[in-house]
């Protein structure tokens, strides 16, 4: 059995997670074909493959589980004022403050965790008012309760009413800023999986690595005797933000909401007492799968769950939920570049990289994808 490299005094500095990115490698838009992307392939022992996303179906056999977070994005996006000083306000609507059921329902003067954006920030107690259309008098209206704590930059405000269904209507899908531009149509679509579940309203982002799949691949694989399980993590903030620790050792992750069913767990449960593969399509299925497994042996079987997670999965994290991982090209000295390097070891993700670079692979959310496998 591999053993992944210890975790090193370089495993733990921010710098040593860089690399250097030609920008004309940055996906800004979508290809046509969801599953037409390149699949650059880490087996646990071997080199590197070069293939195509569709491949992904050969790699799998059947009784392996394909885990999928099946959140939907919201255009999170709000533009609005200060009520009376006419100042400009862009929220970014995060989370219901303390959500804890899939699903439920936004309550009338509900406080919400929120980024502002605004020349200067409002102070607790002011009015928000976010109109329809520029001009309308038809606007939604918030108060603001004042910072988050151990969040920076995350504020809470009571919205005067459903934020979510205003959202829906009114807002923009927050596509990430390194695309810089704004969203267009297409993107309300195709930032969004196949696989979203319209009563699980939450991400601020899409879980990229299943914008991949389209009906067919998954038709394909159910038809091979994959199994396809359903977790839920509504994409945060921090997907967004920068690491500011020079040491990974003394980074928090913002927190974000999660679900694991008694059917999930059912089927991993079997999947492994079989033998079989777990899969994790994104770093956010993967973060569900290792957040449900804290407090437990590596042999415990999986149990349902739900929480707010911070993990921070790095070297010296020891893997027990998944076996493998279907992710995109990250950013570098991003926690989800940490992640993956976590799986395979610093040096080998970071020569993996350079060679997608040599080897013109799209990256970021819009980009190309990767099959690791994970070390143990």
């Amino acid at each position: 059995m591999n053993t992944p490299p210890a975790p090193s005094d370089d495993d733990d500095r921010l710098s040593s997670w860089t690399f250097t990115l030609p920008p004309a490698l940055i996906a800004r838009h979508p290809l046509p074909d969801r599953a037409s992307s390149r699949l650059l392939h880490l087996p646990a022992t071997g080199g590197l493959v070069h293939r195509q996303f569709r491949d992904l179906v050969d790699r799998l056999q059947p009784g392996d589980v394909l885990v999928v977070n099946d959140t939907t994005v919201v255009p999170a996006r709000l533009f609005g004022e200060k009520a009376g000083t006419g100042g400009k306000v862009e929220v970014l609507v995060v989370r219901r403050d303390n959500d804890v059921a899939v699903g439920s329902s936004t309550a009338r003067g509900e406080a919400w965790v929120v980024l502002l954006k605004a020349s200067k920030k409002p102070r607790p107690g002011s009015r928000l008012v976010f109109p329809t259309h520029p001009g309308s008098m038809d606007a939604l209206f918030a108060v603001v309760e004042g910072p988050v704590e151990d969040e920076p930059g995350a504020w809470r405000i009571s919205f005067e009413g459903d934020a979510l269904r205003f959202a829906q209507s009114f807002g923009r899908v927050p596509l990430p800023p390194y695309m810089e531009r704004e969203p267009d149509a297409a993107d309300k679509s195709r930032y969004q999986t196949v696989y979203a579940d319209r009563a699980k309203e939450g991400s601020v982002a899409a879980p990229t690595a299943g914008l991949h799949f389209d009906d067919a691949v998954l038709q394909a694989l159910r038809d091979k005797g994959v199994q396809v399980a359903p977790v839920t993590l509504h994409v945060g903030p921090g997907t967004f933000l920068p690491v500011h620790a020079e040491r990974l050792s003394q980074h928090r992750m913002h927190p974000e909401p999660w679900w694991l069913s008694a059917s999930t767990a059912t089927t991993l449960n079997a999947a492994r007492a079989a033998g079989k593969r777990i899969v994790a399509v994104g770093t956010t299925s993967a973060r569900v799968l290792e957040s449900a497994r804290q407090g437990l042996a590596a042999d415990a079987p999986f149990v349902a769950g739900s929480g707010l997670t911070r993990i921070f999965l790095k070297p010296g994290h020891v893997v027990t939920g998944f076996d493998a991982l279907v992710t995109n090209f990250h950013l570098p000295e991003s926690t989800l570049f940490v992640l993956v390097g976590a799986l395979v070891g610093r040096q080998r993700i970071l020569d993996a990289y350079a060679e997608a670079v040599r080897q013109g692979y799209r990256f970021y959310s819009y980009g190309d994808a990767c099959f690791v496998e994970v070390v143990r």
